[in-house]
């Protein structure tokens, strides 16, 4: 770094702290942008291939030359940073533009759409520049001061260029806390938030079911985000590799595990879990559910038991850290996890209907939903400030230097290495050929996957 010069991580925090001072110029933005994937477009594909478009469509209710800086995100596993930029649309039918004002009794004319551009892509930068108008002196000074201003006076009209591509991408004297214990922390959060998602597959606690029939006509969530069907505009990558439109690249992924587990996608999936350790029955029949899932949870009419494991079973470490959180919520052995998972975020209206309901209380559905689904945003905000404040900023520093913080030098591993130490850690594929560190309590694992990207510049059409 140049003497006084700034990285981009913090140049990034300036945006954040004077997001409200700073708008972008999304035309010059989209013109030079470079997709980092497979474009994708809107619709879906019959038996032939042929795409189909939904019968809505999305119009910005601005056209705007300028919009909101938006908000910044890194990447949970790769050295990568998202700019999320929002802007105000509204439905319209594709076949003449109709509009569509309201839908199942709520107005639709004032709805968000969400578009994520890559600043920093694998640790190298993939946007090259911003111009960009400022509305705050202060904000003006302060990135004047950082040396990323070349302009002498503030004038609000003004566009200026801020260029990314000569800002190093983190400073040298980056500090990075201990990550000792974090992976199971958020593992058992993550174990929890899958339990409640899948209860929650298809409830509202502000809609009731025909309502969320008519969202999903139109393409809407029970959030009331868009959610159009979208598909790879390339039914052939490899057709399309030949010709030069798609290019390949190795992207390298930076997980954080324990000596036990290796990251966090070995973790199941609730109904999955659901299955292969309980049964669900008919309480008057006894009849056993073939294919249970969370979904059938507000069935008054049935219980579940602990399943029995044939000795063919293998009792994993993955499944010795969600059984104990599942056995808990189920109501089949009362260890405390999740009140305490739950307590430790502020949902304690969940923990307290759970704790009525083990205790024999009847539990009004509607009550239920709503403390789930408050209960799920405060476990996902609580999981998320852990990963943006203390994981993906450590992510984005290693996938950016190619080297673990000088605190935390340890020496590479191979995964047979990694396997004779810790024998409880299961590989994929494309881990076997990683690199493992040891790091306290934790496991550090980079390996590459290869990923693919449409060459040609994106448009305002494409996802």
């Amino acid at each position: 770094m140049k003497t006084n010069q700034i990285s981009l991580v913090e140049l990034i925090q300036i945006f954040t702290q004077y997001r409200n001072n700073i708008i972008v110029n999304i035309k010059h933005l989209q013109e030079h942008y470079q997709r980092t994937s497979i474009k994708r477009v809107i619709g879906v594909r019959d038996e032939n291939g042929e795409l189909i478009q939904p019968w809505l469509r999305t119009e910005n209710i601005d056209n705007a030359e300028y919009v909101g800086i938006g908000d910044f995100h890194f990447n949970r596993n790769t050295a990568t940073i998202n700019m999320l930029i929002k802007r105000k649309v509204k439905l319209a039918k594709s076949a003449d533009q109709t509009p569509t004002l309201e839908v199942a009794g709520l107005l639709v004319n004032d709805l968000n759409s969400f578009n994520n551009y890559t600043i920093v892509s694998d640790g190298k930068i993939n946007v090259k520049s911003l111009q960009v108008k400022i509305s705050s002196k202060k904000a003006f000074d302060l990135l004047k001061q950082k040396g990323v201003l070349d302009a002498k006076d503030f004038d609000f009209r003004a566009e200026y260029t801020i260029q990314l591509n000569n800002l190093p991408l983190v400073a040298p004297d980056s500090n990075y806390s201990s990550i000792d214990g974090l992976f199971n922390q958020l593992a058992e959060i993550k174990v929890l938030t899958s339990i409640i998602s899948a209860h929650l597959k298809k409830e509202s606690d502000l809609f009731v079911t025909e309502q969320l029939d008519e969202f999903k006509k139109h393409y809407l969530s029970k959030n009331i985000y868009i959610n159009f069907p979208t598909t790879n505009e390339y039914t052939d990558i490899q057709e399309a590799l030949v010709n030069g439109t798609v290019e390949s690249k190795l992207s390298y992924k930076i997980d954080i595990g324990s000596q036990d587990i290796l990251n966090f996608s070995k973790l199941h999936s609730a109904n999955k879990f659901l299955n292969r350790m309980y049964r669900l029955y008919d309480k008057d029949t006894k009849e056993m559910i073939a294919k249970a899932s969370f979904e059938m949870a507000f069935n008054q009419n049935l219980a579940v038991r602990q399943r029995l494991l044939s000795s063919r079973t293998k009792i994993t470490k993955v499944d010795e850290l969600m059984k104990p959180i599942f056995d808990d919520f189920l109501g089949l052995e009362q260890n405390g996890v999740v009140a305490s998972i739950l307590k430790k975020v502020g949902a304690n209206s969940l923990a307290q209907l759970l704790q009525d309901k083990q205790a024999g209380k009847q539990i009004n559905k509607e009550e239920m939903v709503a403390a789930l689904t408050a209960a799920n945003t405060k476990l996902e905000e609580y999981a998320e400030k852990i990963y943006q404040d203390k994981i993906s900023p450590l992510v984005f520093y290693i996938g950016c230097t190619g080297v673990l913080p000088e605190k935390m030098s340890t020496k590479a591993m191979t995964a047979q290495q990694a396997a004779a130490k810790y024998p409880n850690l299961q590989f994929s594929k494309n881990e076997q050929q990683g690199s493992f560190f040891a790091v306290g309590d934790s496991i550090i694992s980079i390996y590459t996957k290869t990923e693919y990207y449409t060459k040609k510049p994106a448009t305002l059409n494409y996802l």
